[in-house]
């Protein structure tokens, strides 16, 4: 399996769940703009904000593998997830800044992510830590992957939290497509 083969596909999954999954919030509660300041703790960073790391992620992902330099839509992400507690945004900017990110997927070539395979990866964190990776499937691996799936699972606990119902099915849609006929539970 390539990188392209494993994290376009895995992106595209998840951020279409999440913004189902928002799309549910609203037609549950009537007002999913204010779930947007929902939080787990006082000291993570709440909904709004881990929605737009979940795209940024996407965005990351992509251009590191493919080594190249962040465009400034990406700071803005960054900057607007960083100051989403004090400026959650709405529904609608959520929602957007998940089509910007399956935007940017659709405008990658299928095969965009496998030349980084082999290559050395140095990734440097806005807080002066750095990590020098051998490859870039230890970046997939390590850090991509890790870091996508915990802002997504994050807003999948906090819409949760503040009483959305979802479940099991809504976290792995995609899995339906293989569904076996005939054994799916009645109800």
């Amino acid at each position: 399996m390539t990188l392209s083969d494993l994290l376009l596909p895995t992106y595209r999954q998840m951020l279409t769940a999440l913004a189902a999954w928002l799309r549910k919030a609203e037609e549950q509660t009537g007002n999913a703009d204010a779930l947007l300041a929902a939080r787990l703790a006082p000291d993570m960073f709440p909904l709004s904000t881990q929605i737009r790391f979940a795209c940024l992620q996407v965005h990351e992902g992509g251009r590191r593998l493919r080594h190249e330099a962040f465009p400034d839509a990406m700071d803005t992400l960054l900057n607007e997830g960083r100051q989403g507690g004090d400026n959650p945004g709405t529904l609608a900017d959520a929602l957007a800044r998940i089509d910007e990110a399956l935007a940017y997927l659709d405008s990658l070539p299928a095969d965009a992510l496998d030349g980084s395979a082999g290559r050395p990866l140095a990734l440097e964190l806005p807080m002066g830590i750095a990590f020098d990776l051998d490859d870039g499937e230890r970046y997939a691996r390590d850090w991509a992957l890790p870091q996508f799936y915990f802002h997504v699972m994050t807003a999948y606990a906090i819409l949760r939290r503040e009483g959305v119902e979802l479940g099991k099915a809504d976290y792995v849609a995609h899995m339906f497509a293989y569904l076996r006929p005939g054994t799916a539970p009645a109800g």
